[in-house]
């Protein structure tokens, strides 16, 4: 190629070799078309570097679709730091159009993966800052800080402020109320709980004192507003430092201040009162303005985090609603974008995900469900079932429904939840057709092939709201199809239909799971 280009800018090629070039690389073109190929080998390298996948050869072959499928099982495999990027790829799997494919590797891993680095930033930023905020608790108090105590979990952190000889009544109190709660209420005891019920004990002790010396009272009063203050800038003042004018208290607080802390609300809150020429506005910054912004910071963080949260689980939504196969995914990601920020963080923990995946499989025309038998070999078998079965019977009627493991686009494969790692396939022929039953994946072509299912509509379906799925086999085009008793990959609706509309037969609702 660098010959045939320097040779080009030299004038010395003929024009039959462009001729040859130029056909040279259409042929290569359709071959790349012809292997489902629309995206070039940088492409692919710098998609493969988001999950941190190893470019080889091989993968370098795969089709757009089996190049995405190996996306998303590195993305699987890294977890929920991935979060935006397996979803993105699960709906771009779910999708045939080829350009969908395309724009996926091209530049949608790109978008999902900088979703997923906002969030990995901002639940960072979110743990850290509840981290620092239990050392800014022990300094309000006066509790002495030591790494035993900062490092233990919140629950127990509470109780060993409850317990301290250091803690008012109020702070007691707040503890135990906190205590009778949960997670949540733990971290806002830490938040602010902690210190404004400190402020309460010390409000009260004054209160006490003032009758008796209202001038010590005041001195006091003051003391603690400065040690309040120092606390949220996580500094432990001297007493020449507590002694300063209110303004140079506050610039000793900036000049103290750790670096993380610049840039934020409270920082520049700061600043700004010691550009102030009233003296009240330094008092104000001391005894309410620090701890306002400081307030303002945690509620800015909280929300950068929520916001990134809401949008990856609007993506859940989507990706589910356009499988067809995932409703209950869908209507729970509704529900929880109808809800709290909390219900959108629990929505996203990675065990609710992987539980929200299950389906029930309920012949439409029966209304029996579709479960494996034990008894019967893990064949599948229609039985008439309810939320009041038993949970064995319930489980076994119960379904994971996940990407093809034959990578097909717009493929599925159903895994047991009573028996994870096997998987509803076409199996033994069995009355012209081939019976379908559970088994292991042995991670063979021909296994997982049997274990592929794609979304399809019978011609005949005469109303909406039922779902179809289709295998591709040796002997044509199978319909996952059940009877009064069993499950069958059966061709076309030739069967038997004991008077009932035959395209029915082979039209499944994806039912709420039987075992959420």
């Amino acid at each position: 190629m660098t010959a045939t280009a320097l040779a080009a800018v030299a004038g010395t090629v003929a024009p039959s070799a462009f001729a040859d070039n130029a056909s040279g690389a259409a042929a290569s073109d359709a071959v790349a078309r012809a292997a489902g190929i629309g995206t070039t080998d940088g492409q692919r390298v710098e998609a493969a570097a988001v999950v941190r996948l190893d470019p080889t050869a091989d993968l370098l072959l795969l089709s757009d679709y089996d190049f995405i499928h190996a996306l998303w099982q590195k993305a699987v495999e890294t977890g929920e730091k991935l979060d935006a990027v397996r979803t993105a790829s699960e709906k771009a799997m779910a999708g045939t159009a080829a350009e969908d494919h395309v724009r996926f590797i091209t530049s949608g891993i790109h978008e999902a993966y900088r979703l997923d680095q906002e969030r990995e930033r901002y639940k960072a930023e979110t743990e850290r800052a509840a981290r620092l905020a239990k050392s800014r608790v022990l300094l309000a108090i006066g509790i002495p800080s030591t790494p035993e105590l900062l490092s233990l979990g919140d629950d127990n952190f509470v109780r060993a402020v409850a317990r301290h000889a250091a803690s008012g009544p109020e702070v007691r109190a707040a503890a135990l109320k906190a205590l009778l709660g949960e997670s949540a209420d733990w971290r806002e005891f830490i938040l602010n709980g902690a210190r404004d019920a400190h402020k309460r004990d010390v409000a009260n002790e004054l209160k006490e004192l003032e009758e008796k010396n209202r001038k010590e009272a005041e001195r006091l009063k003051e003391l603690a507003a400065r040690k309040n203050a120092a606390a949220l800038f996580r500094i432990t003042p001297s007493q020449a430092m507590l002694e300063l004018s209110d303004d140079n208290f506050i610039r000793e607080l900036l000049r103290l201040s750790p670096a993380d802390l610049q840039g934020t609300e409270l920082y520049a809150t700061a600043q700004r009162a010691t550009l102030a020429s009233d003296p009240a506005a330094w008092k104000a910054f001391i005894h309410t303005g620090a701890d306002t912004a400081y307030k303002r910071d945690a509620e800015n963080q909280r929300k950068k985090l929520a916001a990134a949260n809401r949008k990856l689980a609007l993506q859940i939504q989507a990706a589910a609603q356009k499988s067809g196969v995932n409703p209950n995914l869908a209507e729970a990601a509704m529900k929880a974008l109808a809800g709290s920020d909390e219900d959108v963080a629990l929505f996203l923990k990675p065990d609710t995900q992987e539980r929200l995946k299950r389906q029930s499989l309920r012949a439409r025309d029966s209304g029996d469900y579709a479960r494996q038998s034990d008894a019967d070999n893990g064949r599948a078998v229609m039985r008439n079932l309810s939320g009041s079965s038993s949970l064995n019977d319930r489980e076994d009627a119960t379904w994971v429904v996940v990407p093809s493991l034959a990578s097909e686009p717009g493929c599925y494969s159903f895994e047991s939840v009573r028996k994870p790692g096997y998987y509803l396939r076409s199996g033994k022929m069995e009355q012209g057709a081939p019976k379908v039953e559970i088994a292991a994946d042995d991670r063979s072509e021909a296994f997982r092939k049997s274990a592929n299912w794609c979304v399809s509509q019978p011609a005949a379906l005469p109303e909406k709201g039922g779902v179809s799925f289709t295998q591709a086999t040796d002997m044509g085009l199978k319909w996952l199809s059940p009877t009064h008793r069993d499950v069958y990959a059966r061709s076309g609706f030739t069967f038997p239909a004991n008077g009932r509309n035959p395209a029915l037969l082979a039209v499944w609702t994806m039912s709420s799971p039987l075992a959420p």
